[in-house]
C-alpha cells in the first residue's frame, strides 16, 4: 500500500489528514475498530483512519468467496445488525459487503495477510479448520491462523476478545501520554501491563505435556498471538508484535 503523507478523505473533508505513527492505541473513525501504529489524522478533530480505511480499494475479491465481489461502505447496508464474516464481530462503520452473498468484512479483516512470516514462523489464515483453538479450546468459529505444524490454532474472533478485554484500559491512558522519552517508556510499560493476559491462556490444552513441550509449543502460541494481533490492528509491523513479545518472555 502507498503512504501519502497528507490525503483528503471523503470521511472528514473539512481537513487533510496527515500520516503518522502511534505507538498507542486509538479507534478509527472509519471502520469503528481498534488500531495501532500507521494511521491517518486530523489533529485538530480528533479523527483518525487505519490505513486499510484511509486508502481503500473501492471494489475487493477475496480468496476464501471466489463467486463475491465486495464493495466498500461507509456504514452497512440495511437496518438490521450485521456481523464480520471473518472475526463474527459487530459491523458499525466502514465495511466490504458482497451484495449477491450478504458477506460482511472490517476493511482490516478483509486485508490480513494469508500468510504470516518472519522468517522463522509461519502461519496461514484458514476460513475453517478441524482443530480447537489454542485460546478459547473450541471448533469452527471464525477465520483462524494455523501453524505449519498444524500444532497451533488461533481464531482471528478470540484476538479480537482479547484486544476488547483490555481495550478500556489501554485507551484511557491515551490521554495521559506525554511525548518525552521517560513518559514514552513509561507509556509502553503501561501497554505491556494492560495488554489481555496471553500466558495464562497458552499452556491450557498441554498441562500434561513435559516441562520441555509446553515452553515450545508456548513459545510458538506467544510468536503467533503477537503476529496475528498486529494484523488484526492494522498494522503487521507495529510496535505492539514487539511489545507482546516483551511481555510473552517476562511471563
Amino acid at each position: 500500500m502507498t503512504k501519502y503523507s497528507e490525503i483528503s478523505h471523503f470521511s472528514h473533508p473539512h481537513h487533510k489528514l496527515k500520516f503518522e505513527y502511534s505507538e498507542f492505541p486509538f479507534k478509527c473513525d472509519g471502520c469503528k475498530e481498534i488500531g495501532i501504529g500507521s494511521r491517518y489524522k486530523c489533529s485538530i478533530c480528533d479523527f483518525d483512519l487505519h490505513m486499510y480505511c484511509a486508502l481503500p480499494s473501492t471494489n475487493i475479491c477475496h480468496p476464501f468467496y471466489t463467486k463475491c465481489s465486495f464493495e466498500l461502505l461507509s456504514r452497512p447496508p440495511g437496518n438490521s445488525p450485521r456481523y464480520c464474516n471473518a472475526c463474527e464481530k459487530d459491523v458499525t462503520g466502514f465495511v466490504y459487503h458482497c451484495y449477491s452473498c450478504g458477506f460482511d468484512l472490517h476493511p482490516c479483516c478483509a486485508k490480513l495477510p494469508m500468510v504470516l512470516d518472519d522468517g522463522e514462523t509461519k502461519l496461514y489464515l484458514y476460513r475453517k479448520v478441524s482443530s480447537s483453538c489454542h485460546r478459547c479450546g473450541r471448533k469452527g468459529r471464525s477465520w483462524s491462523y494455523r501453524s505449519k505444524c498444524k500444532k497451533y490454532n488461533l481464531h482471528v474472533a478470540c484476538v479480537r476478545e482479547m484486544l476488547m478485554e483490555s481495550w478500556s484500559d489501554i485507551y484511557a491512558g491515551r490521554g495521559k501520554a506525554i511525548t518525552s522519552s521517560s513518559s514514552s517508556r513509561s507509556n509502553k510499560a503501561k501497554l505491556e501491563s494492560t495488554i489481555p493476559s496471553l500466558k495464562n491462556t497458552l499452556q491450557t490444552h498441554h498441562r500434561k505435556s513435559g516441562k520441555g513441550k509446553v515452553k515450545k509449543c508456548c513459545e510458538m502460541a506467544g510468536l503467533a498471538v503477537q503476529f496475528v494481533i498486529s494484523a488484526v490492528l492494522g498494522d503487521p509491523t507495529t510496535l505492539i508484535a514487539g511489545l507482546i513479545g516483551s511481555l510473552i518472555s517476562r511471563a
